[in-house]
Order: C-alpha cells, then sequence, then structure tokens
C-alpha cells in the first residue's frame, strides 16, 4: 500500500480534500510531493515512484479509500487526483480449468526455470494458447517493454482529462492481419487492476494503428492454471466504458 501516513500529509499541505472535485480533477506535481514528504527517512515514504504506485484499490492510501479518489499520471511528472471508480474488477473464473494441447511437439524446458509473470506469458503464446483463445492463428509478438503516449484526451465521468507522453509499460503485444492484442500479465491474483494499466496502452496504440485493438488481463496461479479475460472499452473517449467480453481458464498439456 501506498504511505497512508505520506499522502495525508501531501493532501493536507495542498488542501486536496476542500477541491470541488466535480468541477475540476486535482493537478498535483512529482514536486509536491517531494516537497511534502522530504521529512519522511523511509524509502516507501518519500520515494515518488512508490508512493504513485496504486494498482490496485486496497494499495491506494486510507485517505484515497475513505473519499473515493484515485491517481492518474498525465505526464511523466505530473499527476491528476480524481473522485470516482478508478479500477475494475478481475472477475473469478468458476468453472474447471479447460484442458489445453499445447502446439509444441516438445517441450520447453527453459520455461520451467523461474516464476516471472513473462515467463509464463511467453509459455501461452509460444504454446498457442494466447492465438487459440483470440482464434487468430497470425498473431506474432511486435510489442514489448516501455513507450511512451501520444497526446490524447479522455473522460472520467464529467471530468476532461488530457494527456501526452506518460510512460507506459506492455507485457506483451501481439500483431495479426487485422489486430493488435495487447496484454497486461500479473503473477498474484489481484482481484481488481487500475484500469490505467488497460486503457493508457489501448489509447496508445489506437493512434498508432488503424488495426482493431484488444486487451487482454493474464494470469498464471501458482497450481499452473493458465486464466485469460478480454476486455474492451465501448467508449474509447471514456475511461469507464470498460467490460468484460470473455475469459478463460486453461491447464497447459
Amino acid at each position: 500500500m501506498a504511505s497512508s501516513i505520506s499522502w495525508k500529509k501531501i493532501c493536507g499541505d495542498h488542501k486536496v480534500l476542500e477541491h470541488d472535485f466535480s468541477k475540476s480533477p486535482f493537478l498535483l506535481s512529482s514536486a509536491q510531493i517531494k516537497r511534502s514528504v522530504q521529512a519522511f527517512t523511509t524509502t516507501g515514504e518519500k520515494e515518488v515512484r512508490i508512493l504513485c504506485k496504486q494498482d490496485t484499490r486496497e494499495s491506494r492510501p486510507k485517505i484515497f479509500q475513505e473519499n473515493n479518489l484515485f491517481l492518474l499520471p498525465i505526464k511523466n511528472g505530473d499527476f491528476v487526483i480524481i473522485k470516482g471508480e478508478g479500477y475494475v474488477d478481475i472477475p473469478e473464473i468458476t468453472k474447471k480449468p479447460t484442458s489445453y494441447t499445447s502446439k509444441l511437439d516438445f517441450d520447453l524446458e527453459t520455461s520451467l526455470v523461474g516464476d516471472s509473470e513473462m515467463q509464463h506469458l511467453d509459455f501461452a503464446y509460444a504454446s498457442s494458447l494466447i492465438r487459440t483463445f483470440m482464434e487468430d492463428t497470425s498473431l506474432v509478438l511486435t510489442i514489448r517493454g516501455r513507450k511512451y503516449t501520444p497526446i490524447f484526451d479522455f473522460f472520467v465521468g464529467t471530468q476532461k482529462i488530457s494527456t501526452r507522453s506518460v510512460q507506459t509499460e506492455i507485457d506483451a503485444g501481439y500483431e495479426g492481419k487485422d489486430k493488435i492484442v495487447l496484454v497486461e500479465a500479473k503473477n498474484k491474483g489481484d482481484k481488481n487492476v487500475i484500469i490505467r494499466q488497460l486503457y493508457y496502452p489501448y489509447r496508445q496504440w489506437k493512434e498508432h494503428t488503424k488495426k482493431k485493438v484488444y486487451t487482454l488481463f493474464f494470469e498464471r496461479s501458482k497450481e499452473k492454471v493458465y486464466s485469460i479475460w478480454q476486455f474492451e472499452f465501448s467508449d474509447p473517449m471514456n475511461y469507464n466504458s470498460i467490460k468484460l467480453v470473455k475469459s478463460g481458464k486453461f491447464l497447459i498439456v
């Protein structure tokens, strides 16, 4: 969780709770954050990167949770605090895992070394599970790592947000003949995720291609079950228009 003590001081210094969020989001810079927390001694209480990492509802500081607030970057070093729903639930897939036969005719021994999100996603792709789930045999890996977004606007409720040059990180992106598939991978069973992790890459790549952009959330459990959720944004300009399209749970054999 982002430090509640630090954020209480930040919000107090800048009178965040006195702001009228029905009119506009609250603008906050990393320089302002640093000044507020300069007297704190631990890294978790004063490092801007850690304080602003709020990937789940539960990882928000207490003052955010109590006042229905969430944080979004609008450019590197600048943020907005918004009142509203910033997260999407990752619904539990209650049906039993489907047995999926890998399309490879040999075992991938290197996939057994380690336990990272990336290697599990790579194994699912190499086994053609991603292609099968998306019903597209043409998908190939073309996107990975950190990039900066172009300028784009969007709405959270009635509030218009303008972003430019925000750093995003995509675990994997696949291009096929007529589609782009972006994947956010996790390895820890989160029940919800900040919509930004799906929305910013989605908007970023919509600016760069005329192909349809699809968004997946991917997870591998300790029981070696691979779960995939496909989300879409019914209105590309609306941050909260995210909805679940389909999901599946698989055992790769």
